[in-house]
């Protein structure tokens, strides 16, 4: 299975320098995904976390980073993964909407390559099978948070239903799925 959605701004976002985010999906042949983000635009304006040693790290989404939202059909519990550009990540569980799950079992971690271009930048991230929630069919909510040089953030997502950004709104998540 491979599809290609494109995100949006939040409407009344400020002026950015990414015109257009398009995001690959593929499944692996393991069950595992892979998501290919693609920023296009003024990607110098863009502050791109500089590369790191791949770890785990909270409050990436406060600068650039890529998202994938992910649910089991009908189930208000969700799995949300961060994806620096710096290869550093994040996998948070919630049993509902933004109340954070007790700690469990730590799934495995993403791998993360990304490069900048003239005009682009690239992050894949390669979810493991096991990282991704088991059950019916799964529905993602693919997000991108932006900031520029001067520190401002813009917010994109396949939809936003909310009345400010907000990527935990289960009506976010409008991509279905399908188990391999």
């Amino acid at each position: 299975m491979t599809a290609t959605a494109q995100l949006r701004p939040f409407p009344g976002s400020p002026p950015c320098p990414i015109a257009s985010i398009a995001v690959h999906l593929s499944r692996e042949n393991s069950g595992g995904l892979r998501l290919r983000f693609e920023l296009l635009g003024d990607v110098l304006r863009v502050l791109v976390p500089a590369p790191s040693i791949p770890r785990a790290a909270d409050g990436l989404w406060a600068h650039t980073c890529c998202e994938a939202f992910v649910a089991s059909e009908g189930s208000p519990a969700y799995r949300e993964f961060n994806f620096s550009p710096s290869g550093e990540w994040a996998i948070y569980d919630f049993d509902a909407y933004r109340q954070r799950s007790a700690p469990g079992t730590v799934p495995a971690a993403p791998m993360i390559v990304s490069h900048l271009e003239t005009g682009r930048l690239v992050l894949d991230a390669t979810l493991d099978a096991t990282a991704l929630p088991q059950g019916s069919p799964l529905e993602l909510g693919l997000t991108t948070v932006v900031e520029t040089l001067d520190g401002t953030l813009s917010y994109w997502a396949l939809r936003h239903p909310g009345e400010r950004p907000d990527f935990h709104l289960r009506d976010a998540f409008t991509l279905p799925l399908a188990r391999p």
